[in-house]
């Protein structure tokens, strides 16, 4: 992700949430550490940006950035920095994917390579990667996607000698933000690439059988304007698309966030928790992960991983608001990556059970299991041979017949291995003597039985068994899913359900028949335990009509004006306001605000809002609804905008910082032409700081949350109204009321 410029969770409790709602973990290995905390690369450097993460052969998990100075003072470019970690918490720097050099033939001297996305296609690795500028144009910023391949995830890296993506002629002058790829393989064996930006939005095309070149004709899955930095997986027979939203780089105003549509199929159309469309003008997107007011901000552009015991996890990049950039102010924002448990509550994701990043010590992913063999010594003796013949070399396990673990699990559990076969008709993993799954490739399909039950599904045309897979199994009670992928990213090449008959109990083991097969990275955990239930968010209690007015008898006399506008009239139980041809952000501050003082402690207020903003059509930026006001260069304020063809529901905020004001925001929901939105303020009892968090409603009732800003202890922040951001064409913003809950 490029860096650009454009222009409640309640802190007293987030570690109590996040304590009661962490999961219970498998126990781990004397290697997997029990705790860890954010940021994970701190030992690689003070940056990491866009971060991805996979599992290599080697058991070792590979860590990917962008092209930035990983070090303070640094000041030098690393062009795709690579970390390595045996447990995903300890990271060591392993060196730069391309020499200072190294660049293929389209692009121009001197290009960058942004967002890296690293899948196993094949017999070998394949990075997409951001090109920024190439050979098309004199101009620059003609960006492409390119692919790289290795035979480890450690490289050597080798660029294709044509861009998977060419640049792409923008029909407003400029070329379309070509950037942000990301690789996904369907169930049916067809592999896509997801790319775009706010100039041209989120495309996906289909690849060819190697990955490197795009075929067909793309298709729109995200509106300009509002996504990038996608990721995609299947989850459920359901396709996931996570996008970021909002600004990336705006230093200590960064409301970068993750929302999420889902679809039926790999194309879309994906739509959020309220079957709103990501490409609609009002444009979807539910809330994954976003800023909850501890340390972290700018929390976005996430990849994915599963650990041993089967916990998902979300890896991303954030900003600590107390050191927002790297070396100087405005300068390269400083984002390290972090890592934090995905959470699944009625079909849709979300971070931490819903208490979103975490700043403090917490349960650590699970990367060893109580079997545990990346078979990296010559010995077998943790194992019994039942039959056949099995050797060791260059750390994998080769052979046919049996092979049977020394350790005793039962109860919920998941394994998973590498396999390849060699020459095998067939070979799985046994987890008792009676429970079975494996890859038919004699029949073409994914297997498994308990010895009076039995299910399969197909494996995908042209699927070859002698490339190296991964097979994971999870069984909880007596219902075992097993799944094959080719690297474990959630991208299922076939998946399989049976309902055994008794729950699991015995020794696992592996087993492959008609000939060889290989085996590698074999683990048997503990099935991790799931939260029981999402943190609450924020409710309104009991009315608090002193602070409150329903605009039935004009404005009362609690209300003050920054900067009157005589325009704005009272009459018929509603506060009706054109909207300004000014704006608060900046040093401008020509906008009016009508502010009245808020109730001490915490509360929730809450405004209901017409504004007829239409659809499709261009108009920058006209918005209305709630501020949380200090003064002109501090505030926060949650309204309904347009930002040039979409229609957002935009949390911004403005700060000094540097001897100047800056301004960022966040995304909170999709709004409608009334659109119902809420402010719930906490006071944390440890900092004595303002935290605002932001919701939004399309009819009243159902809520989305999302961000949370947060104010000095030693202001007073005043709740007010704004109506402003041009007069073209003429509207008027109408509000229904202003109310306070305690």
């Amino acid at each position: 992700m490029r860096q650009f410029r454009r222009g409640g969770v309640l802190a007293a409790v987030l570690g109590l949430i996040l304590a009661a709602t962490a999961p219970t973990a498998a126990a781990a290995g004397s290697d997997s550490p029990s705790r860890y905390r954010n940021p994970i690369s701190v030992a690689v450097g003070d940056t990491f940006a866009d971060p991805v993460i996979v599992r290599g052969e080697d058991g070792f998990w590979y860590a990917y950035g962008t092209t930035d100075p990983l070090h303070e003072g640094e000041r030098e470019f690393h062009r795709v920095p690579i970390a390595r970690s045996a447990n995903l918490v300890d990271w060591a720097y392993v060196g730069d994917a391309f020499g200072p050099d190294q660049r293929p033939p389209y692009a121009a001297p001197g290009a960058a390579f942004w967002a890296p996305d690293v899948r196993r296609l094949g017999d070998r690795w394949v990075m997409y990667v951001t090109v920024t500028d190439t050979t098309v144009s004199a101009e620059g910023s003609d960006y492409a996607i390119g692919a790289a391949t290795a035979p480890t995830p450690a490289g050597p890296w080798t660029f294709a000698a044509q861009p998977v993506v060419n640049p792409r002629a923008g029909g407003g002058g400029g070329y379309l933000w070509t950037i942000d790829p990301t690789q996904f393989t369907d169930i049916d064996g067809r592999s896509y690439l997801y790319y775009g930006s706010y100039y041209g939005g989120i495309s996906v095309t289909e690849l060819t059988a190697d990955g490197l070149a795009a075929v067909g004709t793309p298709t729109l899955v995200a509106v300009d304007n509002k996504f990038e930095g996608s990721y995609v997986l299947r989850h459920d027979d359901w396709y996931y698309l996570f996008a970021s939203t909002a600004n990336c780089c705006a230093g200590p105003a960064t409301g970068y966030s993750v929302q999420v549509g889902r679809a039926r199929s790999p194309r879309g159309p994906f739509t959020d928790r309220e079957g709103v469309a990501l490409t609609a003008s009002r444009a979807g997107g539910t809330p994954v992960l976003t800023q909850n007011g501890n340390q972290w901000i700018g929390t976005g552009h996430n990849g994915f991983l599963t650990d041993l015991s089967g916990q998902d996890w979300i890896v991303y990049h954030a900003i600590d608001r107390a050191d927002p950039y790297l070396d100087e102010p405005f300068g390269i924002n400083e984002r390290p990556m972090l890592l934090d448990r995905l959470d699944w509550f009625d079909g849709w994701p979300t971070v931490n059970a819903g208490a979103g990043p975490s700043d403090g010590n917490r349960p650590a992913p699970v990367t060893t299991g109580r079997v545990d063999e990346r078979f990296d010594t010559a010995g077998l003796a943790g194992w019994r041979r039942a039959s056949g013949e099995w050797r060791i070399a260059d750390g994998r396990l080769t052979g046919s017949g049996a092979l049977t673990s020394r350790t005793t699990m039962g109860g919920d559990l998941r394994a998973e291995a590498d396999l390849r076969l060699t020459g095998a008709a067939s070979a799985g993993i046994t987890l008792a003597d009676r429970v079975e799954v494996r890859v038919d490739a004699a029949v073409g399909r994914l297997v498994a039985s308990d010895g009076r039950r039995r299910a399969s599904a197909a494996l995908p045309a042209g699927f070859d068994p002698a490339d190296r897979h991964n097979l994971a199994i999870e069984v909880r009670g007596k219902q075992l899913v097993a799944e094959l992928s080719p690297a474990r990213l959630g991208d299922q090449l076939a998946v399989v359900s049976l309902r055994l008959d008794r729950p699991v109990a015995g020794r696992p083991g592996l087993t492959a028949t008609g000939g060889p097969a290989e085996f590698d990275n074999v683990s048997v955990a503990r099935l991790y335990q799931p939260p029981r239930r999402p943190v609450p968010e924020p409710r309104a209690g009991a009315p608090l009509p002193a602070y409150s007015d329903e605009f039935d008898g004009g404005l009362d006399g609690d209300w003050q004006w920054v900067r009157e506008d005589p325009a704005a009239t009272v009459a018929g139980g509603a506060l009706r306001w054109p909207v300004q041809a000014a704006d608060l952000t900046g040093t401008g501050n020509t906008a009016g605000v009508l502010l009245r003082d808020a109730p001490n402690g915490d509360y929730v207020v809450e405004t209901k809002v017409t504004l007829d903003l239409g659809e499709e059509t261009v108009r920058n930026y006209q918005q209305a609804g709630l501020v949380a006001y200090v003064d002109d260069d501090r505030f926060a304020r949650l309204t309904q905008v347009a930002i040039w063809n979409t229609r957002q529901v935009e949390y911004g905020y403005e700060l000094p910082f540097a001897g100047q004001p800056v301004y960022g925001g966040s995304i909170v929901g999709a709004p409608a032409s009334t659109t119902w939105l809420r402010l719930a303020h906490h006071v944390d009892p440890a900092t004595g700081e303002h935290e605002y968090r932001a919701g939004s409603s399309r009819d009243g009732r159902t809520w989305t949350w999302g961000a949370v800003w947060t104010f000095p202890a030693d202001t007073t922040p005043r709740i007010g109204l704004v109506a402003h951001g041009g007069a073209a064409p003429a509207v008027s913003a109408e509000f229904d009321y202003l109310r306070f809950y305690r």
